[in-house]
């Protein structure tokens, strides 16, 4: 299972789609704390997200809470400062994907300590960066990829007619 770690989101749209992204996957949601927005049961029901329920949220009230409560065996973080892309990693059963506010991106020392650990999804020179919800989708799926898409039926419809016809 893989662990998604928002460090300080700001849009709740993003965190929306993410959460949607680990109600798909199966991923855990780890939010780290100070949120742009409300989590709430109120809040959640009156944006409309209908698969909350299917998504393991984790509330932390910043990073070290986090570590405090987490054992972290494997980390990535990814950044659009990173020295490496993030096909390179060789991603495992239980890791987590560390991705930080839109406006900033994860915080400077934090990517120092991990450098090793520091990921980047390539794109255009003059690109700023790719929307966060994005981005968390393309790494989730690499690592899922790299796991061999572990409980996620690989298949829709189309190939149960297709055995019928066959």
């Amino acid at each position: 299972m893989l662990n998604i770690v928002l460090v300080e989101p700001e849009i709740p749209q993003n965190c929306g789609n993410i959460a949607r992204t680990c109600a798909a996957t199966g991923a855990r949601l780890h939010l780290i704390r100070p949120l742009g927005f409300d989590i709430s049961e109120k809040a959640v029901r009156r944006a409309g997200l209908d698969y909350w329920h299917m998504v393991q949220v984790f509330d932390y009230e910043n990073l070290t809470d986090f570590f405090q409560k987490n054992d972290v065996q494997e980390m990535w973080c990814l950044s659009t400062k990173a020295p490496r892309c993030y096909s390179e990693a060789s991603f495992h059963d239980g890791c987590y994907l560390f991705f930080g506010k839109e406006t900033k991106g994860l915080p400077e020392p934090f990517l120092a300590e991990h450098y090793a650990q520091c990921l980047r999804i390539p794109m255009l020179s003059d690109a700023r960066s790719l929307n966060l919800s994005n981005a968390v989708a393309i790494t989730a799926y690499e690592a899922l990829r790299q796991l061999s898409f572990p409980n996620l039926q690989d298949f829709g419809k189309m190939r149960e007619n297709a055995l019928e016809i066959d």
